[in-house]
C-alpha cells in the first residue's frame, strides 16, 4: 500500500513540474484572440496557400499529406497545380524544400515541423492558435539581430519575419511607467515605417487565415468530431428519457 502511495505522489510530482515547465517557458505579452475560422473552408484554403508559399521552404508538416487537403474542398488537381513545389505525387506529406543540412547551416538549427505546432504552444490562459496570431502581427526591424527583426511576444527570435512583403515595417512603441520604485517598458501599439502589399486589416486576416489552417493541420477530424459528438449527445439524452420511462414501466407494480 505504501509503495503505491509513493508512487502516485511520485507521479504528481512530476505531473505539477511538467505543468510549471510549461507555464515557465510562456510569455508575458498579452496575447490577442485569434479569430475561430477552422470551419471556414475558404479561410481554410487560403491558409493553406500561405502557407505552402511563405512556410513551406523552411518547415515541414510532414504529419499531413497533400490529399488531406482534399477535406478542403480542393481536388487533387487543384492541389497538384496550386500547392504542390516539393514533391510531384499527391501522396506524399507535406516536406520543406529546404535540406536539413542548408537549414543548420544557415539558421543555426533546423525549423521545427508546423504540424502539431497550434496545438503545442498553448499557454495559461491562451490557445495555440492565440500565440500564433499574435506572434506573426509582432514582428519589427532589429538592426542588432543577425535575421534584422525580432519579435515582442518572442524576444530574440530566431526566424526571421516569413510575411514581411505582405506587412511591411512597423516600429512597436513602448512607454516607460513606474513599477515597484523601478522603471518598466509598457508596449503601447505600433507605428507603420514601410507599407507592405497588404493593408494592416488585409494582413490581419491573413494571419488568421494562416492560424486556422494550422490549427486544423494540427487535428483535421477536429471539425467531424465535434459534429458526431453533438449527434452522440442528443442521442444521449433521448436514450435516457427513454430508459427512464422504461425503468418507471418495469418497476411500477413493485412496493
Amino acid at each position: 500500500m505504501k509503495r503505491w502511495i509513493a508512487t502516485g505522489l511520485l507521479a504528481l510530482g512530476a505531473l505539477l513540474g511538467a505543468h510549471t515547465a510549461v507555464h515557465a517557458a510562456g510569455t508575458n505579452f498579452p496575447m490577442d484572440k485569434a479569430p475561430r475560422l477552422t470551419n471556414d473552408q475558404a479561410a481554410l484554403q487560403h491558409g493553406a496557400k500561405i502557407f505552402v508559399n511563405y512556410c513551406l521552404s523552411c518547415h515541414s508538416a510532414s504529419f499531413v499529406r497533400y490529399n488531406r487537403l482534399t477535406e478542403l474542398g480542393l481536388t487533387e488537381k487543384q492541389i497538384k497545380e496550386n500547392l504542390m513545389f516539393t514533391t510531384e505525387k499527391v501522396g506524399d506529406p507535406m516536406v520543406a524544400a529546404i535540406s536539413p543540412q542548408q537549414a543548420k547551416a544557415w539558421f543555426g538549427a533546423q525549423p521545427p515541423d508546423l504540424s502539431l505546432v497550434a496545438r503545442s504552444r498553448a499557454g495559461h490562459g491562451y490557445s495555440g492558435a492565440d500565440y500564433l496570431y499574435t506572434l506573426l502581427r509582432g514582428y519589427y526591424r532589429d538592426p542588432n539581430r543577425p535575421t534584422g527583426w525580432n519579435n515582442v511576444v518572442f524576444h530574440n527570435i530566431g526566424m526571421p519575419h516569413p510575411l514581411w512583403e505582405l506587412q511591411g515595417e512597423r516600429k512597436p512603441i513602448f512607454e516607460k511607467v513606474a513599477s515597484h520604485g523601478h522603471e518598466a517598458e509598457v508596449f503601447k501599439g505600433w507605428e507603420q515605417v514601410k507599407p507592405g502589399l497588404l493593408t494592416p486589416e488585409e494582413y490581419d486576416r491573413t494571419v488568421a487565415d494562416l492560424v486556422a489552417y494550422l490549427e486544423w493541420m494540427g487535428e483535421p477530424v477536429k471539425n467531424s468530431r465535434v459534429r458526431l459528438g453533438v449527434w452522440v449527445m442528443i442521442f444521449l439524452g433521448l436514450f435516457t428519457v427513454v430508459a427512464w420511462r422504461l425503468n418507471a414501466a418495469y418497476w411500477k407494480d413493485v412496493k
